[in-house]
């Protein structure tokens, strides 16, 4: 063999060596950099958990040493509106936590809370509730932002009806037609509900809530006396 043809075959080993070499050296780069990935995403999920958990354990603190103080103000309270408002923060407080862990349900999921809610209420006041739900209502997913709006203008309704209407007794109706909830609150009382002033932090909320889901809220003079409240909102935009 002559020197020529000795150089050439040393050279193509040569670059074969150089490239197998290059191959090795991406294929370990690309293996460090999937291991190191799998390592950050671990690391970030130790963190996501280690924070849940914190998270979750603060909610509860909060309500234990909160829920406590006011469940005793509901039964100390001297009286009975009193005791409701200690009531309905309590339930507020229950809100925070629910919707800090993401619970989701569907409309009837939360319409259920609702009335327990509402009947609760009611009763410690001798109050009594009529409950009426569409048969054919439809039962969409709400996300726990859409559901605290539903049941925070309700509560605040309760509310009014409690300090001010002075009622005997409520009737809840829902229904839905034409892609559009219809839910309707009334009461026996004195009226003071009608056309509320707009100043009212309490009814501003309200009409800020039904806006939030894209809906609209109304006051008018109730079939049985007293007041009803009327809030509307399309089906398709709770989903």
């Amino acid at each position: 063999m002559t020197v020529m043809p000795v150089i050439v075959v040393l050279a193509v080993l040569a670059f074969g060596a150089i490239a197998v070499a290059f191959s090795l050296h991406a294929r370990l780069g690309r293996e460090r950099a999937q291991t190191q990935a799998r390592l950050d995403e671990r690391d970030l999920l130790v963190r996501a958990q280690a924070t849940a958990s914190e998270r979750e354990r603060i909610y509860g603190d909060l309500h234990d040493d909160l829920g406590a103080k006011l469940l005793g103000l509901v039964h100390s309270a001297s009286t009975p509106q009193q005791a409701d408002q200690a009531r309905a923060l309590l339930q507020d407080l229950r809100d925070v936590v629910t919707r800090s862990r993401g619970t989701p349900g569907t409309l009837g999921d939360v319409l259920g809370d609702i009335r327990a809610e509402i009947e609760q209420r009611l009763r410690a006041i001798g109050v009594t509730l009529e409950w009426q739900v569409a048969q054919d209502l439809p039962d969409p997913a709400l996300d726990t932002g859409r559901a605290l709006h539903l049941q925070r203008i309700l509560r605040e309704a309760i509310s009014n009806v409690i300090h001010h209407a002075q009622a005997r007794h409520v009737r809840v109706r829902v229904a839905a037609n034409d892609a559009q909830l219809r839910l309707e609150l009334t009461d026996d009382g004195s009226g003071a509900g009608v056309d509320p002033p707009r100043s009212g932090s309490g009814l501003r909320g309200m009409r800020e809530r039904a806006a939030q889901l894209a809906g609209d809220i109304d006051w008018k003079p109730g079939t049985v006396g007293g007041t009803k409240v009327l809030l509307t909102l399309p089906l398709g935009d709770v989903q």
